[in-house]
């Protein structure tokens, strides 16, 4: 696999789909233990989530504090995700900046989205199976977010938004989540 950069946005990774067709169907090598050699951080993935969602669902935008954040590898297992990463790093120069694309089962796509982002998406499909490796198990006490509809990110959301959770729902804006958590 050979990674794409992604402009500014140091760390955030996207791995193009490769599929290896015959007579009999596909092949798709999903991940793989060397990704050092495309020097992203993946640390050891300790822990596996699959989410399913229906179309219009919106998920996010989390992310776990100091010292239990995460390293996400995020595949979408079926269907499509509009994929939203927003840069909470202080000393970074795309710092509260957001960057989105597509993640779907047909491209086979991936994103690696370092420590000290928040993510969510948009499921694009009718439903969306996205599976997302950590770097970090869950730590419900370091579990934060921003509101997805945060005016201070103005984030692009694609189409209708059909439903989210009361949690998403009640996250704090930018500035107060910066107050109290970073």
């Amino acid at each position: 696999m050979t990674k794409e950069g992604l402009g500014p946005f140091d760390g955030l990774v996207e791995f193009p789909g490769r599929k290896f067709e015959d007579s009999r169907g596909w092949f798709s090598e999903l991940f793989r233990g060397s990704f050092a050699e495309t020097q992203i951080e993946t640390g050891q993935f300790v822990q596996d989530n699959l989410s399913y969602s229906k179309k219009g669902v919106v998920r996010g935008m989390h992310l776990q504090t100091p010292p239990h954040e995460q390293g996400k590898f995020v595949r979408c297992m079926a269907g499509a995700i509009w994929d939203v990463v927003v840069d909470l790093r202080p000393n970074s120069p795309t710092y509260k900046q957001w960057k989105a694309f597509e993640v779907s089962f047909e491209s086979l796509n991936a994103i690696y989205v370092p420590k000290g982002f928040a993510h969510g998406f948009q499921v694009l499909s009718e439903f969306a199976l996205v599976l997302y490796k950590c770097t970090s198990e869950y730590a419900p006490q370091h579990d934060k977010g921003i509101k997805y509809d945060c005016p201070e990110l103005a984030i692009t959301w694609p189409a209708p938004i059909l439903e989210v959770s009361e949690k998403d729902r009640n996250l704090p804006g930018l500035s107060d989540f910066l107050k109290e958590y970073l």
